[in-house]
C-alpha cells in the first residue's frame, strides 16, 4: 500500500482508539485496581479483536456481519455482563486483598476472554472498521500484502496508545498507599468498568 494511505489510516485509528471509550475505560480500571504487571493477556486480546474486525472489513465481510447480526449482539451482551461482573467484584473488593479485585496473574485465559469480549462487542470499534475504514482506503484494492501492512500499522498504533494508557493508570495507582485510598480507587474503577458496560449496551 502507499505510505500516504497507511499514514491516513494510522492517524484515523490513533484518534479513534486514543479517545476514551469502553475498551480504554476497561483497561484503565483493570490496571488501577490490579496493576499493570499481568495485563498483557487483556491487551493481546484487545489487539487481536481489532485485527479480526480489520480482517473482516478488508475481506468485504460487512454483509456477513449484518447477516450474523444476532451473533454479534450476543457477543456484545456477554461483554456487557462480564464488565458488570468485574465492576461488582471491584466494588466489594477488600483493600487488603488485591486478589479479589479481578482475575489474578494465574488467570491469563480469563483476562484474554475479558479483553476479547470487550473488543468484539464494542460498537465503536466495529463501526470504525466496517463503516469508516472503507472511506479511508480502497478496500477492494487491498492485497494480502496490503492487509499485512494494515495489520502491522494497526498493531503499532494500538501498542503505543494502550501501553501509554496502562502506564498512566499504573502511575496513578502508585499513589494509592492507604486502605482508604485503595478502597476509593477500587470503587472508582468499579464505576468506570460499569460505565464502560453501559456505554457498550447503549450503542
Amino acid at each position: 500500500m502507499m505510505l500516504t494511505s497507511l499514514f491516513v489510516f494510522a492517524c484515523a485509528l490513533f484518534v479513534a482508539a486514543g479517545s476514551p471509550g469502553p475498551s480504554v475505560a476497561a483497561l484503565v480500571a483493570r490496571v488501577i485496581s490490579k496493576g499493570a504487571r499481568d495485563v498483557l493477556p487483556f491487551l493481546a486480546a484487545m489487539w487481536l479483536g481489532e485485527a479480526i474486525w480489520l480482517t473482516c472489513a478488508v475481506a468485504g465481510l460487512a454483509a456477513i456481519a449484518e447477516t450474523f447480526h444476532y451473533a454479534f449482539v450476543a457477543i456484545k451482551w456477554l461483554g456487557v455482563c462480564y464488565l458488570f461482573y468485574l465492576a461488582w467484584k471491584m466494588w466489594f473488593a477488600s483493600p487488603d486483598r488485591e486478589d479479589e479485585a479481578l482475575p489474578d496473574a494465574q488467570s491469563p485465559l480469563k483476562l484474554f476472554l475479558a479483553g476479547m469480549t470487550v473488543t468484539l462487542g464494542n460498537p465503536k470499534i466495529m463501526m470504525f472498521y466496517m463503516a469508516l475504514l472503507p472511506s479511508i482506503i480502497d478496500i477492494h484494492a487491498v492485497t494480502v500484502l496490503g492487509w499485512a501492512e494494515l495489520v502491522a500499522t494497526m498493531f503499532l498504533v494500538l501498542i503505543v496508545i494502550d501501553i501509554s494508557w496502562a502506564l498512566a493508570a499504573a502511575k496513578a495507582r502508585s499513589f494509592l498507599k492507604s486502605r482508604r485510598a485503595v478502597r476509593i480507587a477500587n470503587r472508582a474503577s468499579a464505576g468506570t468498568m460499569a460505565g464502560a458496560a453501559v456505554a457498550i449496551a447503549m450503542r
